[in-house]
């Protein structure tokens, strides 16, 4: 479970590294009172309990997010609420098989992408069904829970709403211990790899919707990430805790990925546990995906992320992002661990057009690889060479995936010297793979999953697999006209100073033009000003071990952001500060990404 997960990949393990102050837990504080979040199922029954006393008949409904474990929800229910009518949400669902039906066609039968598509919780209900779980509620006499997924639907008019929420990444781990399927389907044996996407596809996407729709009106919210843990907040004061954390510096929960190609740069450097084979992500900055912590005294309550982007767009992304993604978060960062690893999969990300009549996104993955750390002889593989034969290079990615003579990627593809802080822009359509022996800050666009593959260097899966190839996609999108010297020119770590003050000075050093993001590194030994201008801003932290982001005029609470730490500035903070905390020897610098006023 989620907190447990955590705790155990990021608290303990065998490996003793050198000191690291890189926070894997940060908290945005909000109340040092502890009585404001309940924890464990007594405080939340009990709670409970007194909120219903008195009341002859009364409906609670649980709203879960897909993902929770919802009958082991209804079986505490039972034990502590013996005389309650118990409704499961999923009786009133359509069958298995008519769900995976109605969903086949915009999920397709790609193993990894499907087509973006408003699905609602409304589509997974039978209406007879539904409709019989209605009336046999509207006869109960006494308390009646109705849980799961639709719980809002089924009893809109409930005495009590809860809302139990679980993060993404604490939901991957589930489906990949096969203790979950997709919601509505007997399918928790399906790979984790296509639970993934369904959810991704299908189930987030409707009850994102729903909770969204629900938000304003809910009693209690509920952090199920740890089942035999809960968490719980009124709903009033998560809504004011949302409403604290998008007019203020903030970091998310990172979590931490092995992949075939992974390092141990990321072991070494911010302790992580033994047990996976090595870590090759990061994933610190993706709303999407990650989660906050919300802080009451010695409580932690976990939200995803994607609820403040969701409910307060407008402050945390301002109106002219609003305006161009809606309430959709468009800036990714990651970190990239190829230390004493392998290569990534030589790649391709798809183009606007094709992005969008293909999968139904309205932006695509324009992305660039900044050089946190490397070792001598590191590269990185960007552009095509000059003189390149596209059917011949067809030919030979053909031949490598049937198995024949590996691919020549240095044949075709361009390899540039990967130094630390270089800066390689990596605009959709431009083939393009980070070697080994680095640590790439990605810095992208956020449409998460729509990669093509075009060669893997032969290696199978952590799973023992190979991994999917969308050689066929790759080839349709790869832009031929990017060859050595345009790369060299436009797209190889370009500087240009741009502005300068008191112990520090602002240098430009991307995206291209093609991509919607500007990036700007400040190098500096004091204080550097900084001004959203209403438009959200990600900073990372990329030299020097520790600093500080502050109001002028002591409008939020003070940031304190470690070496390689990704942090979010909303566009509502307007000024702020970043400085040394320490008086410092050789100069710190940020990575500031924001996206460009668009003619």
């Amino acid at each position: 479970m989620r907190h447990c997960i955590a705790q155990r990949q990021c608290s303990k393990g065998k490996r003793v590294n050198s000191p690291s102050n890189y926070d894997k837990h940060p908290t945005i504080t909000i109340d040092s009172q502890e009585q404001a979040c309940l924890q464990g199922w007594p405080e939340v029954f009990a709670r409970l309990q007194r909120e219903i006393s008195g009341m002859e008949s009364c409906q609670v409904a649980i709203e879960c997010y897909p993902g929770g474990l919802v009958d082991d929800l209804i079986r505490l229910l039972g034990e502590s609420f013996k005389t309650a009518l118990i409704v499961d949400v999923a009786a009133s669902y359509k069958n298995s098989s008519a769900l995976k039906a109605q969903f086949s066609d915009k999920l397709t039968d790609d193993p990894v992408f499907g087509f973006m598509y408003p699905w609602r919780v409304e589509d997974f209900f039978d209406g007879s069904l539904l409709k019989q779980q209605q009336t046999r509620l509207e006869n109960a006499a006494g308390l009646s829970f109705i849980v799961g997924t639709g719980a809002a639907l089924v009893a809109p008019k409930p005495a009590l709403l809860l809302h139990a929420g679980v993060a993404r990444w604490e939901i991957q781990q589930r489906q990949r211990a096969h203790r979950i399927g997709n919601l509505g389907q007997n399918n928790a044996e399906d790979s984790p790899s296509q639970l993934y996407k369904t959810a991704f596809f299908v189930d987030w996407r409707a009850a994102d919707r729903l909770r969204h729709q629900f938000y304003k009106d809910v009693d209690f919210f509920l952090d199920l990430n740890c089942q035999d843990q809960p968490r719980m907040v009124e709903g009033d004061i998560l809504r004011n805790a949302v409403a604290q954390a998008v007019r203020r510096p903030f970091r998310m929960v990172p979590f931490f990925d092995p992949g075939p190609w992974g390092g141990d740069w990321m072991v070494k450097r911010f302790n992580l546990p033994d047990g996976p084979p090595n870590y090759a992500w990061c994933f610190d900055c993706v709303p999407e995906e990650n989660s906050v912590l919300l802080g009451f005294g010695s409580r932690r309550f976990e939200l995803p992320s994607i609820v403040l982007v969701h409910e307060h767009p407008l402050e945390l992304l301002g109106k002219g992002v609003q305006k161009l993604f809606g309430a959709e978060f468009p800036i990714r960062f990651d970190l990239l661990d190829t230390m004493h690893g392998g290569n990534l999969s030589l790649q391709v990300h798809p183009l606007k057009k094709y992005i969008r009549d293909n999968f139904g996104m309205d932006y695509t993955q324009d992305e660039s690889y900044y050089i946190l750390d490397s070792e001598p002889g590191a590269q990185v593989y960007l552009g095509l060479r000059e003189g390149v034969d596209k059917d011949e290079m067809r030919q030979a990615l053909e031949n490598a995936q049937a198995g024949a003579a590996p691919f020549d990627a240095q044949r075709f593809v361009n390899l540039w010297p990967a130094r630390k802080h270089s800066h390689f822009l990596i605009p959709a359509g431009t083939i393009h793979c980070s070697g080994k022996d680095s640590v790439v800050l990605e810095i992208s666009a956020t449409p998460y999953i729509f990669t093509f593959k075009l060669w893997d260097w032969g290696r199978m899966g952590l799973d023992g697999k190979p991994r999917p190839i969308h050689l066929e996609r790759g080839l349709e999108n790869i832009q031929w006209n990017r060859t050595t010297e345009w790369v060299r020119k436009e797209l190889v770590s370009p500087v240009e100073q741009v502005a300068e003050g008191d112990g520090w000075h602002e240098e430009r050093t991307g995206l291209h033009a093609a991509e919607f993001l500007e990036t700007r590194r400040h190098w500096f030994q004091a204080p550097v000003p900084h001004n959203t201008q209403g438009n959200l801003n990600v900073l990372n932290l990329v030299e020097g071990e520790e600093a500080i982001v502050e109001s002028p005029s002591g409008a939020f609470p003070p940031l304190r952001v470690h070496y390689a730490e990704t942090f979010v500035v909303p566009a509502a903070v307007g000024e702020y500060t970043i400085r040394p905390v320490h008086p410092p020897d050789r100069p710190l610098a940020t990575l500031k990404a924001y996206v460009r006023e668009q003619a």
